[in-house]
């Protein structure tokens, strides 16, 4: 069969009554949506109700489902513990949701409980139906491509399953909309807010694969993934969105959007779309790229498709042949860091020399990450940072996370940090985050030494 409906919602605790305990007032246009949504359902009468949740089991590399027959949950870390629930997973269509995404999608610990991102659409759905299969899926450290594919894959899993499904992507907005909130205020929540729901309200999803991420991350959203995620079950299908509420009384911002299925449309198949368009940006980046880019881009694709090393050009300009310097290569994909290997002090003849070898192991040798497969090559985005020669830090003044790069060592020990990263935005961040990556605990002293970068991209 097929999805029958979908729905944005988010998830705060508060508007269950046996936990608002009459304060749930403050919210009363989300609750009013919200019994909206649980009547949709019970005319849609699906076999399987699957949600996405934020704040069930999250994996960085892969996407967790909830796996055993019987699911239970109840809301006792919100002071509340009559509220419990037992639900009967769809064993049939986890199976086949984990078969088809070659294992991205595995299976959660025993005896995980059913968390509140699921339970509060639960709560309100069940008052007017029970005769469903629950399927409960969580997010990832993965990219938004990522998310839309494994979407992709739960539409694909219900078709062969013959299931009538209804999709529940739960999910706040902003949680950093008013002064008094429990997480403060900063512009970009509202800003984030209205974006959202524009995009949903208009059924854009297209423009949730490209949104700005920064954004998300300042805004401190918890719901863009499973927003996403719904987006790719729905790929290749028309559908009337309607706003239900959208408020933000309690300094959170919460969104409720239905969206009735109307049919197949060959106008809104948005992953193909998005990789052509990706492609296409790739492929014009590196026409205009400069010769250290090209030459980390040849390394790449001659090592993956026929396992071999270039040798070093004779035509290159003399500054790579005849100098050597430490270099990083860092490969992206999807806006997805993919592999970074480099060497802080040169180790090769020259320039040219290190970037093939550190061009190779990041393709390959990143612990991180697998092996960079042949149909990967068109959409990764690879940069080349040469390094100056370090120097000695005295006081944090001398650091500056847009100019500088750091090496933290103690001991044996050391974390190195690349400068102008997206995630870091201040110096007290980038030592905190080196000293991680360097396994370098609170109690150890530690020296810092800066470096400068010329970034090639």
């Amino acid at each position: 069969m097929a999805i029958l409906g979908a729905f944005v919602v988010p998830h705060p605790p508060l508007i269950i009554k046996e936990i608002g305990k009459g304060e749930e007032i403050i919210v009363k246009k989300t609750i009013d949506s919200y019994h909206e949504i649980a009547k949709i359902v019970k005319e849609l009468k699906p076999d399987t109700i699957i949600i996405s949740s934020p704040h069930t089991i999250l994996n960085y590399d892969s996407f967790s489902i909830l796996g055993e027959q019987k699911l239970t949950g109840l809301f006792k870390r919100f002071g509340c513990s009559e509220v419990s629930f037992e639900e009967q997973n769809d064993i049939e269509l986890v199976k086949e949701i984990i078969s088809l995404s070659n294992n991205e999608v595995v299976e959660s610990p025993k005896e995980t409980k059913l968390d509140h991102g699921t339970m509060v659409p639960l709560y309100f759905i069940e008052q007017e139906y029970k005769d469903f299969q629950l399927v409960v899926i969580g997010l990832s450290g993965k990219s938004y491509y990522e998310h839309y594919k494994i979407g992709k894959i739960i539409q694909e899993a219900i078709e062969n399953t013959n299931r009538r499904v209804v999709y529940i992507a739960s999910g706040d907005l902003s949680h950093k909309q008013q002064e008094y909130g429990p997480y403060g205020f900063v512009e970009e929540g509202p800003i984030y807010d209205n974006r959202i729901m524009d995009i949903l309200r208009n059924s854009r999803f297209n423009e949730l694969l490209t949104f700005d991420e920064k954004l998300c991350r300042k805004a401190s959203e918890c719901g863009h993934r499973s927003f996403i995620m719904m987006a790719g079950a729905l790929d290749g299908i028309e559908v009337k969105a309607e706003e239900l509420s959208h408020e933000n009384t309690t300094g959170v911002g919460y969104g409720i959007v239905t969206y009735q299925i109307i049919g197949k449309s060959n106008n809104r198949f948005f992953l193909k779309e998005y990789l052509i368009n990706e492609k296409e940006r790739i492929r014009k980046q590196r026409e205009n790229a400069d010769i250290y880019v090209k030459l980390a881009v040849e390394t790449i694709y001659e090592y993956i498709k026929n396992q071999r090393v270039i040798e070093c050009p004779k035509d290159l300009p003399k500054e790579l042949i005849e100098n050597k310097r430490g270099t990083f290569v860092t490969i992206y994909k999807m806006n997805r860091l993919r592999g970074c290997i480099g060497t802080i002090l040169p180790s090769r003849e020259n320039i040219a020399a290190e970037i093939i070898g550190n061009a190779i192991s990041a393709a390959t040798s990143d612990y991180r990450f697998s092996e960079v497969k042949e149909e990967e090559l068109d959409y990764l985005e690879i940069h080349v940072d040469v390094l100056s020669p370090l120097q000695v830090v005295d006081s944090i003044e001398d650091l500056d996370v847009k100019k500088y790069g750091i090496v933290v060592k103690s001991g044996f020990k050391k974390g190195v940090l690349l400068p102008n990263l997206q995630s870091i935005e201040t110096v007290e961040e980038q030592i905190e985050v080196a000293k991680e990556k360097g396994n370098i605990s609170e109690n150890e002293n530690y020296t810092i030494e800066r470096f400068e970068v010329i970034r090639h991209e």
